[in-house]
Formats: structure tokens, C-alpha cells, sequence
């Protein structure tokens, strides 16, 4: 237990205290946010903010990791680093786009196809590395070939393979683009992403005093979950991360995260759940990001679909992802942020509400 305290201490000092030399070095170079031409006026006066604020978290989640089993003087498992691997392949991606953006000047970075192609090639080693390697002494490996809403379904068959690596690589894609749809206001991502995060650090814990591994638990409902106890050093070192982020993070923002911090937040949101077992349930803890990723889907299917029928394009918001559609409205930024939050909030308290009914009723 003291990891993990010792891990969410260190990753909030890490940003807390490291984002502000961050912000002086990034200004310094000139490293500036671009914005969009067509979004909303009001986030013209952002041009300039300083990004890749994601390469701070990155760095205080991995110092935190690092520095809380010196402390402890703890093993590392291969579940921690293997996370650790995904957050971190996933930002070097975002990091190539946000400084191409900047080293460009313009607001696009990467071209759509070689952002994929990087977002594959880190989830496809990850996935080959978490099922077929690593397995502890009662062999059980990272992953699970399984489909998993609060654990393995047992009444779907084993993925081969193949179809689990697609599965896998669907999931790491679902999650890190909805961090990086959702971060479109200030803080709004990153406070999205403290919760979720402290769902998971919950979570784990419970899986962890749970666990199929200790012949105490092995005849109730336990879990098979390797390395819970490491899952939740690396969950409350995100969380802790994002939150000393967040400081500086908030309206007005002194610094954005960029794709750099976006991409390896959804990596790590990914991989906990799939190291978890709790693959489906992400779609409920994670639901604001559920709904700002189907409001991009929405509006492009529907604009599509009257173009086709009518010659007419239309849409069904004033502009996506959904929290632009309420700037267009007239709505303040902390207003929207604060009622997104509220929602995020709701969704994890769902997530975890049923993650524990659960256990109890399976007891």
C-alpha cells in the first residue's frame, strides 16, 4: 500500500511542480498552441499557449513509478511496465504531431494515415507482448484472449489470436482518441481523466485484496487479474499526474497537454482496462468521452446521409466534438467544463457502483 500512496505523491509533485518549468522552457522556444481557423472564436486568444504539456505527465507518471518501488524497495511486474510502455509509445506519437504542428506552423500535424500507422505499431507490440508473453507462476498473462465486461465472459468463446490483437488494437484506438476529442476546453480532459484514473486505482485495490492469486480468496469469487496491486501503482501515479496538471491545466490555461498528453491518457485508460479485465466497463466509467466520440460520429453520419438524400447537407450540432456545440450556444467555457465534469463524474460513480454489485451479488 505504501507504492501506491508513495506513486500518487510523487506523480502530483512531478506536474505540479515540474509543469512550471515546462510552461518557462516551452515559451522560451516558442513552442505555441495553433487553433483552428473554423472553431469558435473565443479560443483564438489561445494562439500561442504553450503545449506538449502531456511530455510533463509522462515523465511524472514514470519518475513516480520508478521512484515508489525504490522507496518500497519493490519487484516491478511486467503488467506496470507493459502500461507503462503503451502511455508512453502513444505520446511520442502524439509528441510527433504536436511538433510538427508547431514546427509547420499549422494547425494539422501528422497526416491521418502515418497517426494510425504509430498508434498501431505501439498497440500491436503491446498486445503481442501482453498475450503471449509474461505469464506468472499460476499462468496467467496481462491480457486475456477473452471479451471482458467486469471480468472474462465466460459465456463468449476465447478470441484466436488474430481477432484478439484486433480487438485489442480497437480498444487502445477507442480510447485514446476520445481523450484527444474530449480535450477541447480547458482542463476538461485532464479533470475527466483524474477520475477515471482514481476508478481504476479503487478498482485495483479491490481486485488486488481480492485476488485468485492468495489461497484465502481462492474459493470466493476472486479475481484473475496478474499484478493488481503494481496496475494500481500505475493508475494513481496518472491520476496524481493529471491532477498537478491540472493547476495549470484550468481556465484559463497556462499550458495544454497537446496530442502528446492526450494520446498516452487514453493508452493508459486502455491498457488498465484490459489488464483488468474490465474492457466493457470502460464505456461506462469513460462515459463522457463515449459521448464526445459519438457526437463526431453522429454529426458525420447525419451530414452523409442528407447530402446523399437530399443534396442538402445538414448537421445536428453546430459544430463537434459535442462541448463546441454548447460554446456556439453561448455558453461559458467553465461552465461547460464544470458540467462535464459532472457527468464524467456520474459515469465513473456508475462504473464503480457496478463493479462492486458485482462482487456482491456474486458472494
Amino acid at each position: 500500500m505504501k507504492t501506491i500512496v508513495f506513486a500518487g505523491i510523487i506523480a502530483l509533485l512531478g506536474t505540479l511542480l515540474g509543469t512550471r518549468l515546462a510552461i518557462r522552457w516551452l515559451v522560451k522556444k516558442g513552442y505555441g498552441q495553433l487553433i483552428r481557423d473554423d472553431g469558435p472564436t473565443t479560443h483564438h486568444t489561445k494562439r500561442g499557449t504553450p503545449t506538449m504539456g502531456g511530455l510533463v505527465i509522462i515523465a511524472a507518471v514514470i519518475l513516480a513509478y520508478i521512484g515508489s518501488h525504490l522507496l518500497t524497495w519493490t519487484r516491478p511486474t511486467a503488467s506496470g511496465i507493459l502500461v507503462l510502455f503503451l502511455t508512453t509509445g502513444l505520446g511520442m506519437v502524439g509528441f510527433l504531431d504536436d511538433f510538427i504542428k508547431i514546427k509547420k506552423q499549422r494547425s494539422l500535424g501528422l497526416r491521418s494515415k502515418a497517426k494510425i500507422a504509430g498508434q498501431c505499431i505501439v498497440a500491436v507490440i503491446f498486445g503481442v507482448l501482453a498475450l503471449m508473453f509474461f505469464p506468472d507462476e499460476r499462468s496467467v498473462y496481462p491480457a486475456s484472449k477473452s471479451i471482458s465486461f467486469l471480468r472474462d465472459i465466460q459465456a463468449l468463446p476465447e478470441l484466436p489470436l488474430v481477432l484478439a490483437l484486433i480487438w485489442i488494437l480497437f480498444l487502445i484506438a477507442a480510447a485514446s482518441n476520445g481523450v484527444n476529442l474530449t480535450d477541447g476546453l480547458d482542463g476538461l480532459a485532464t479533470g475527466s481523466c483524474v477520475m477515471i484514473f482514481g476508478a481504476y486505482t479503487l478498482m485495483n485495490i479491490w481486485q488486488y485484496n481480492q485476488s485468485c492469486a492468495y489461497a484465502s480468496s481462492a474459493s470466493a469469487k476472486c479475481y484473475e487479474v496478474r499484478d493488481p496491486h503494481d496496475l494500481a501503482v500505475v493508475a494513481v501515479a496518472l491520476a496524481g499526474a493529471c491532477f498537478g496538471f491540472l493547476w495549470w491545466n484550468a481556465e484559463p490555461a497556462k499550458i495544454f497537454m497537446g496530442d502528446t498528453g492526450s494520446l498516452s491518457l487514453g493508452g493508459g485508460l486502455a491498457g488498465l482496462a484490459i489488464f483488468t479485465r474490465t474492457e466493457l466497463l470502460l464505456i461506462i466509467l469513460g462515459g463522457l468521452l463515449v459521448i464526445e466520440v459519438m457526437s463526431v460520429i453522429l454529426q458525420t453520419g447525419f451530414f452523409k446521409l442528407t447530402r446523399r438524400i437530399t443534396g442538402t447537407p445538414q448537421r445536428l450540432f453546430k459544430m463537434t466534438p459535442i462541448h463546441h456545440h454548447f460554446e456556439l450556444l453561448g455558453w461559458a467555457q467553465v461552465t461547460i467544463v464544470m458540467r462535464f465534469w459532472i457527468i464524467a463524474g456520474l459515469c465513473v460513480a456508475a462504473g464503480l457502483g457496478i463493479f462492486y454489485a458485482e462482487w456482491v451479488a456474486g458472494t
